[in-house]
């Protein structure tokens, strides 16, 4: 992950989440950025704010959406972000590679036993069957240091594949995915929910691999803090923190609303969304949004094994007591 220059990010963000008016200089805003898909907690808050305890009363929300984590590593650690959706390799690399100091105050999703995992997908009519066939092809992936990249570079290499020599990775946010691979402008594409449910209802593709054959009940999605605006603002980060919690909670409660809040936020149809949102081929949900520190330690051992990073402790990114679930 490169984190060279960043004034043109740090520019970008605070022009992209700019606030104006009486109220915005009366209580204080949080900057945080956000990405498609999984994040219904947070769709929630941007939806539904009336619905929360804090939001809009005793704190703002600046939102700046991103196409993936890694990007937002550097708005972290550049400071134009105060918390941010993260993945579990996109927030090391930021520690590692960029002094990025931060506390992991939430989980958003995870890979379950029999629900939904990330996959590569190919035509039907594609020759390619095997993970050794991708060498000399264009792959799509949503973000290259985002939270998938990790276990796909994994399984490319015990395929036989160098994921940095064999193969031309392309950048293409999951959105355009299924189009990227129909067209053939890539050879295989990265699928996530809701998108690799409207591309197996339309058929002509099948999955070549999935993230789970190379690291079971993957941590994908987590809510990171500064560590420093943390510190500098405990009762605003626990008030951010607190409806985070109740945001996963009334996600998880009325599923029928749910699905108009995330139609409303990815623009996926609600009969698509129906198929798999909060059913059992989908992701796992913590009904508090606590984030699985054990798991999350199993997976940077997997990549310090891996040598895809130090050896590293995730207990340094807890906060004593900023961490979901807050009531």
């Amino acid at each position: 992950m490169k984190l060279g220059s960043t004034k043109w990010l740090v520019a970008a963000v605070l022009a992209a989440g700019a606030v104006s008016g009486a109220q915005a200089q009366t209580i204080p805003t949080i900057k945080v950025g956000w990405t498609i898909p999984a994040e219904e907690s947070k769709y929630w808050m941007m939806k539904r704010p009336t619905e929360f305890t804090n939001l809009g009363k005793k704190y703002n929300i600046e939102w700046t959406q991103f196409q993936g984590t890694s990007p937002m590593t550097q708005a972290l650690a550049a400071g134009a972000l105060d918390c941010a959706t993260q993945g579990v390799l996109s927030l090391a690399n930021g520690v590692t590679g960029g002094n990025l100091k931060a506390y992991i105050v939430a989980q958003h999703v995870f890979e379950k036993p029999g629900g939904f995992s990330v996959y590569w997908a190919v035509k039907d009519d594609s020759p390619i069957k095997t993970i050794a066939d991708l060498k000399g092809k264009n792959v799509g992936i949503s973000v290259i240091g985002g939270g998938t990249y990790g276990p796909f570079k994994m399984l490319l290499k015990g395929g036989g594949v160098d994921p940095e020599k064999d193969i031309k990775l392309i950048e293409i946010g999951f959105a355009a995915s299924e189009d990227a691979l129909r067209q053939g402008r890539v050879d295989a594409i990265n699928m996530n929910q809701p998108f690799a449910a409207r591309m197996e209802a339309k058929g002509g593709t099948r999955k070549l691999f999935a993230l789970n054959e190379a690291m079971p009940n993957i941590v994908h999605i987590l809510e990171a803090c500064r560590a420093d605006f943390v510190d500098k603002n405990p009762e605003l980060a626990k008030m951010y923190v607190a409806d985070i919690t109740l945001g996963m909670k009334k996600a998880l409660a009325d599923r029928d609303e749910t699905l108009k809040v995330v139609n409303e936020v990815l623009k996926a149809p609600i009969p698509v969304l129906e198929t798999y949102l909060l059913k059992d081929n989908d992701f796992g949900r913590d009904p508090g949004a606590a984030p699985n520190f054990p798991a999350m330690q199993k997976m940077l051992d997997i990549y310090q094994e891996a040598g895809m990073l130090p050896k590293m402790d995730v207990m340094q990114f807890k906060h004593p007591t900023i961490v979901a679930p807050i009531q």
